[in-house]
């Protein structure tokens, strides 16, 4: 067990086939007690597409983090500037890697860089079943502002509560 900092760089070319398996290894073990495996599946394909992510890369209202502990993988994050402040989009942390720190970390760089960007309001979605999530980003003074149901396509939808915090 590694108790050290995590190593925090914006995210590469080179990251993200590694991203890509993280988000599966996290929704995994995460989603499948809440959303379908056929939904688990829609979402991360759309989300996580090689393609997708490059074309993000290049985006200057995207940013993307990556976490690492021991050079290895952990987490990352995802931010982007709407006209409404800074949409955390997406924060996520291996499982056997969660409650280091690293979450917070990453989750202080997207803050950080979202007043460099002078948004003054950072907001997320999470599954209203997420527990342990929702109880996460509460300890970090987000607070929940909406609940409701968004349909995604394809039969799908996501029943989130929309958190904010000031910042």
């Amino acid at each position: 067990m590694n108790d050290a900092q995590p190593s925090l760089q914006r995210l590469t070319a080179d990251d993200i086939d590694a991203v890509s398996a993280l988000a599966r290894t996290v929704w995994q073990a995460t989603y499948l007690p809440l959303i379908s495996q056929a939904q688990i599946d829609a979402m991360l394909a759309d989300r996580y597409a090689p393609q997708c992510i490059r074309e993000q890369l290049d985006d200057p209202r995207h940013a993307w983090w990556v976490a690492r502990q021991s050079q290895a993988l952990a987490g990352f994050a995802h931010a982007i500037l709407d006209e409404s402040g800074c949409k955390l989009d997406k924060l996520y942390v291996h499982p056997t890697q969660q409650r280091r720190g690293i979450g917070a970390a990453l989750l202080q760089a997207i803050a950080d860089w979202a007043r460099a960007q002078q948004a003054r309001r950072l907001w997320l979605q999470v599954n209203r079943g997420n527990a342990q999530a929702i109880r996460a980003y509460e300890k970090y003074g987000f607070h929940i502002v909406e609940s409701r149901v968004f349909d995604i396509g394809n039969g799908f939808v996501m029943d989130d509560h929309v958190m904010e915090r000031e910042l």
